[in-house]
C-alpha cells in the first residue's frame, strides 16, 4: 500500500478537531474509517489511470496518450508517430496492447504504471522477423525513478534473438551489469520466416528481499534487492530497430 496510506498521524489531528465532544475511542474509530476510505479511493483512482491493454489510450492505431519515451541519448530528436513511412519510431495503440517499431534504444512507459513492495509484472511480447539484427534486445524495466532527469534510475531485464537474457541497472548515464548475457532454453527465438512472430512472456516477481526473473513461466535468475531500488515506474525497454507487439503489460500487487 502507498506511503500516503501509512501517514495516519498526519491526518489524525484535523479529524479529531471535527468534534471536541467525541470520546477518544470514537475519534480513533472515525480516524481509521476516514483514512481507510481515503486510501481506498486513492488506490482505485491510481488503478483506473493505469493503461489497460484491452482499451486504447486515445484512438486505436494512434500514438497512445499519456505515454512517455526516453532515449538513451537525450539529445536524440526523433519523430514518434502513427505512420511508419514517415515516423522514426512507430508507436501506436493496437488492441489488445501496443505496437512498437523502434529507432534508437529507449524506454517506453506510462507514469501511472507504478509498483512498490511485493508485486508481479507480467508481459506478452511478440517479436517479429529481425533480419540480421539478432543481437538487439527488448524487455522490461522496474524501479524507475527520475525518468525525465539526469539522475534517472531503473533495473532492466532483456532478451534477444540469440536465446540470451541480460539483467542491468541504469543510474544516470551509467549502466551496471547485474547478470551478463546468459543462454536460456526458455527463450523462443524467431527462426522461421513462415510465421509472423514469436511470443515470449516475460515476468518479474518482487517478494521481500528478492527479484525473480521469469521467461515463459520458467525462472531464469534471482537477485537480492539490497542494492537495487524496485519501487517506482515499470515499463518497456526496446533497443535499436526492433519490431514488437506488446499484447499485455500489467502489475499484480502482492502486498
Amino acid at each position: 500500500m502507498s506511503n500516503i496510506c501509512r501517514f495516519r498521524h498526519l491526518l489524525y489531528n484535523p479529524i479529531v478537531g471535527i468534534n471536541k465532544s467525541m470520546g477518544e475511542p470514537m475519534k480513533s474509530i472515525l480516524s481509521t474509517v476516514l483514512i481507510s476510505m481515503f486510501c481506498g479511493f486513492w488506490v482505485m483512482a491510481l488503478a483506473q489511470n493505469r493503461p489497460d491493454a484491452t482499451i486504447p489510450q486515445g484512438e486505436n492505431l494512434q500514438v497512445p496518450e499519456g505515454w512517455e519515451v526516453r532515449f538513451d541519448n537525450v539529445t536524440d530528436d526523433f519523430l514518434i508517430g502513427a505512420h511508419p513511412d514517415s515516423a522514426d519510431i512507430y508507436f501506436v495503440n493496437m488492441t489488445p496492447g501496443w505496437h512498437i517499431t523502434s529507432g534508437p534504444a529507449a524506454i517506453y512507459y506510462h507514469p501511472a504504471n507504478t509498483a512498490s513492495g511485493n508485486y508481479n509484472i507480467n508481459s506478452e511480447i511478440h517479436f517479429f522477423d529481425p533480419g540480421e539484427r539478432n543481437r538487439e534486445a527488448y524487455g522490461l524495466f522496474i524501479g524507475g525513478t527520475n525518468l525525465k532527469n539526469e539522475n534517472q534510475e531503473y533495473l532492466y531485464f532483456l532478451i534477444r534473438n540469440t536465446g540470451e537474457f541480460l539483467i542491468k541497472k541504469r543510474t544516470g548515464e551509467e549502466t551496471e551489469v547485474i547478470q551478463n548475457w546468459t543462454k536460456s532454453n526458455s527463450i523462443l527465438i524467431y527462426d522461421n520466416q513462415e510465421v509472423s512472430s514469436v511470443l515470449n512472456v516475460l515476468s518479474l516477481e518482487v517478494a521481500d528481499d528478492e527479484v525473480t526473473f521469469i521467461i515463459n513461466d520458467k525462472e531464469v535468475a534471482k537477485i537480492d534487492t539490497h542494492n537495487h531500488n524496485t519501487n517506482g515506474v515499470f515499463g518497456l525497454r526496446v533497443n535499436h530497430s526492433i519490431n514488437l507487439h506488446i499484447s499485455d503489460l500489467r502489475m499484480k500487487d502482492n502486498n
